[in-house]
This record gives structure tokens, sequence and C-alpha cells, in this order.
């Protein structure tokens, strides 16, 4: 409880109201409880309201800073994970974790929805999806602390579309990967510092993320497909598959480059990563 209210406290400059700041905070306190499903109807019973219309305002209409409050909860969170490994002396790495996750929406009006291959799911279904980015202790907790939702090209293409679904004039198209290096960006902004960043193929297919990484000297692990080229010192262009055969087991870390039947072949980008044309680099294969 003390936590909470000193995040809240953190907070207060990110409102113009003093009641939007408030009902922020009751709201806070019923996302965090043992409410079982959580959607305005329970989140507005869990606070004492009637009607979900007061929290439908803050999430719709309020006028309240979201960036600096993203900025506010990012450091409360990443500074609370260091202080309790501090306390159990669990030093371990500091991992900036990317990923996709959906959520399934019904009809066409909601920004950014389409049909799409939705992991929640399990199928192509119509919904959302947003580039994550969490903060993690090694062998002492994680948390979010950054988010893009990802705008298909279409519905920025079409003015009226855009206009319908609340979009910005002139919000122009970025992919996964560069939603990636926005949600990075601000946390390095915030003084954040990692270790290492991972992500899965979506991430590691996008150059422009790799070269980001590379300019900051951030050490970086990205899922690659087996097939993707590496040009070597000697300038020899290998797949990635190929260059791990190259390399001494212990350093593959015993995993195997040929494909397991009925799954994707795919290889990681260790270290600190591949530098653009991607000489030099190594590769330790990650079939799944």
């Amino acid at each position: 409880m003390r936590e909470r209210a000193e995040l809240l406290e953190e907070l207060r400059s990110c409102f113009v109201r003093t009641q939007t700041w408030q009902h922020a905070g009751r709201y806070i306190s019923a996302v965090v409880s043992w409410v079982p499903k959580r959607n305005g109807w329970s989140i507005a019973e869990q606070v004492g309201d009637a009607t979900p219309d007061r929290t439908q305002r803050l999430l719709n209409r309020a006028v309240w800073d979201t960036t600096a409050a993203m900025s506010h909860i990012r450091r409360f969170v990443a500074g609370g994970l260091d202080a309790a490994a501090t306390r159990r002396r669990r030093r371990g790495l500091v991992v900036g974790a990317l990923d996709e996750t959906g959520q399934a929406k019904q009809g066409r009006a909601t920004c950014g929805v389409k049909r799409q291959y939705m992991g929640c799911a399990g199928r192509v279904a119509n919904g959302i999806n947003t580039v994550h980015l969490s903060y993690v202790r090694e062998r002492t907790g994680h948390a979010l602390i950054g988010a893009r939702q990802w705008i298909p090209a279409e519905h920025l293409a079409d003015p009226r579309t855009a206009a319908g679904m609340g979009l910005p004039p002139g919000m122009q198209f970025r992919a996964k990967g560069q939603l990636a290096m926005d949600v990075c960006a601000d946390a390095y902004a915030d003084g954040l510092v990692f270790d290492v960043v991972c992500g899965d193929e979506v991430y590691g297919n996008c150059t422009p993320l790799r070269e980001f990484f590379e300019t900051r000297g951030q050490a970086y692990v990205l899922r690659v497909a087996s097939t993707f080229m590496i040009d070597l010192p000697s300038g020899d262009r290998l797949t990635c598959a190929q260059a791990v055969t190259l390399l001494p087991r212990t350093h593959a870390g015993g995993r195997s480059a040929r494909p397991v039947p009925g799954q994707r072949d795919n290889a990681g980008t260790p270290g600190r990563g591949s530098p653009p044309p991607h000489r030099g680099i190594t590769c330790s294969c990650a079939v799944t």
C-alpha cells in the first residue's frame, strides 16, 4: 500500500484535475485487486461507482499526460525490481524483453483492429496488436515498462478511416520493429540500462532495429530465420544455419542447427548483434 501511494503521488503532476487523478488512483487499485474478471462494470463496482461512466471517461476523454505517466511508472517499477534484487543479493542479468501481444476485438471501429493472426486465439481473428517491452531482473521478477500499438498501414492511408478511429492527423506507419525502437528509446531516455535485449524473429528481421542497437552499443539476442544471410570477414556469404556448423559445439550451446520435423527452424544473433552488413557475427541456433 505504501508503494502504491508513493506511485500515485508521483503521478499527480500528470493530471490537470485533482478529481481525475483521484479516480485514476481508484482505477489502479481495482486493476491490481483480486477482481476475477476486469471490465468496465467490474471495475466500477470495485471502486464504488454505479456505472462504468467515470472509468470510461478517464480512459477515453480525461486530460492527462500519458507519456509522462508511463515514464514515472517505468522508473518506479525498474527501481523497485533493482531494490529487490539488491536486498536478495541477486545481481543477475538485466534483460529488456521485446514481444507483441494480441487482443481480440469485435467490429471494425476500434483503432488498429483488423483480421490477423492472434496468438491469444491461436488463429486468424479480429483484433489489435501491441508491441511491449518488459524489464526483467534475473531471479527477481519482471514488469511491463512500455508499449506501442501497431496500426495497420491501410488505416493510415485512408483519411476517413483514420479520423473515424481517432488517429492523429499525419500519423506515419511504423512496423513492429520500429515500434520496438520507440519503446527502447523511451527506456533509455529514463536512464534504464539493459545487459541484453532479446526478441523473436519479428524483431530480428528488422534491420533498422539491429542498427539502432549497434549504434548504442547495446548487446542483444534477436531470433532470425536459419536462412538469414551473413557476410563473413573472409568474404564468404553463408546462411545462419551454415555458419552455426563452423562454430565449436560449446559456442553453439549444444543446440542442433538441423530442422526438427514439424517445427520452424530459426537461429539467434547473440552478443553485440549483427553489425551491418553482418560481418564477423556469431550465431547460436535456436530451433523451435
